[in-house]
């Protein structure tokens, strides 16, 4: 039993059934949870999972965030560290943005097992970094 991170993508993923991603999304999240994995979602990749929802209105953010709590075991806070470490991920990968740079940061601050995402970019910046497809 371990950590894995998740990026706001498979999340989204996992969502919307029209989305690119749902059917590997949905794989990879059923194939943590019966390993018996944590599934941690950084409080920035939540506030990503969030812009759509808060679009519609107080509705579809109670929805959304009630199936968030189905498939989540925690919600990661940004801390000092994370900040740090997000900071030193950023200086060092110019194309990475901040919202990325927070989810390498919450794994590599907890020393998740392994970080699950959509974009194939993160795949040379950490070890951790699985990239769903």
């Amino acid at each position: 039993m371990g950590s894995v991170v998740v990026d706001a993508s498979v999340i989204l993923g996992v969502l919307d059934p029209g989305d690119s991603h749902h059917a590997s999304a949905t794989r990879a999240l059923k194939k943590a949870r019966a390993t018996g994995d944590d599934i941690i979602l950084p409080a920035s990749a939540l506030a990503e999972v969030l812009v759509g929802a808060s679009r519609l209105g107080a509705d579809a953010v109670r929805t959304t965030e009630a199936f968030v709590d189905t498939i989540v075991d925690q919600v990661q806070n940004i801390d000092r560290s994370v900040a740090r470490s997000a900071a030193g991920y950023r200086s060092g990968h110019k194309a990475l943005r901040l919202p990325d740079a927070f989810v390498l940061a919450v794994g590599a601050t907890i020393n998740a097992d392994a970080i699950l995402t959509a974009d194939t970019r993160w795949a040379k910046v950490d070890r951790r970094v699985h990239v769903i497809s």
